[in-house]
């Protein structure tokens, strides 16, 4: 998804004002030059040099654009890293990237600010599952891109979906799925410290729920929300409080769910490096407001 997201920039960044260099972080954590201007999951054979001391090869820059998904990219330690040594990047720093990467931290903190969210549970091996009503959705803390999430209608199906997700994080969240819902987006843009928030974008599913497939392989429908005005203004402006409670900077996109039967809407998820493919949501929604692609990542990389 990451190589998807970089092609999108590449072809839309404004060669006018900017030149660049790829970068690409293997499983091992080691960097490499990349000297190619496509790219997919198979960039390692391609032409590539290692980067050998990574600092200094970094300080040769004007900024950073990190377009990373998932563990120690999108979590606070690339960020954090950026930080220690004076680096300029894109994006939320590493407090805010951390807090929100991680769902339960970003549920317990905005439960403080009395920001509706669907009602869950912590797992643990104290909790008594008999407790649990179905159908649940059952979530990793910590992971991207719907990966490691499972819907599950009956006990056998969460002790199932619950050591599934434990394959990528040890705290794991079970919510109530709401049936009848609708997923709703939010995209949030800072340029010169005014929060530009765009229209409210749907996910219209195909399956259960938008899962990796239906978020990076298939076409699926992205629409802007014919959602009333009063949903609209609601999710704008909590977009806006929650974007400022969880210190976010530059860019963020937070989705909601709306209970359809029960007319209330539920804050779901921020994500601080959202995808930046040609079927992402994001720049579609920035778009709609009326900034092109290019000039997104020019706000973006004149932040």
């Amino acid at each position: 998804m990451s190589c998807k997201s970089v092609n999108f920039i590449i072809k839309n960044i404004d060669l006018k004002k900017f030149k660049y260099n790829l970068v690409g972080i293997d499983y091992e954590n080691k960097w490499y030059e990349i000297n190619e201007t496509n790219i997919d999951e198979n960039w390692k054979n391609k032409n590539i040099n290692e980067v050998n001391n990574i600092i200094s090869y970094l300080k040769e820059f004007d900024i950073v654009l990190p377009i990373i998904h998932g563990n120690t990219c999108e979590d606070g330690k690339l960020q954090s890293l950026f930080e220690l040594f004076n680096i300029k990047y894109v994006g939320c720093n590493s407090y805010s990237s951390l807090i929100c990467y991680d769902k339960l931290l970003t549920k317990l903190i905005l439960e403080k600010y009395n920001i509706s969210q669907v009602p869950y549970y912590v797992y643990s091996k104290q909790l008594d599952l008999n407790k649990i009503t179905y159908p649940s959705i059952i979530k990793p803390a910590k992971c991207g891109s719907s990966i490691g999430i499972s819907v599950v209608n009956n006990k056998k199906e969460l002790t199932k979906a619950i050591k599934s997700a434990l394959k990528y994080d040890n705290n794991i969240i079970i919510e109530k799925y709401i049936k009848n819902n609708r997923e709703l987006e939010c995209a949030i843009l800072e340029k010169k410290n005014k929060l530009i928030v765009s229209d409210i974008g749907e996910i219209l599913k195909k399956d259960t729920w938008y899962d990796y497939n239906s978020k990076y392989e298939t076409k699926i429908d992205t629409v802007i929300s014919n959602i009333n005005a009063e949903i609209k203004k609601e999710i704008q402006d909590i977009s806006k409080i929650i974007f400022k409670i969880l210190k976010c900077s530059n860019l963020s996109r937070i989705d909601y769910i709306y209970d359809i039967d029960n007319k209330k809407l539920y804050f779901n998820e921020i994500n601080t490096i959202p995808g930046f493919t040609e079927i992402s949501m994001y720049p579609k929604l920035i778009e709609n407001s009326g900034i092109s692609f290019k000039d997104l990542i020019t706000i973006l990389l004149d932040c």
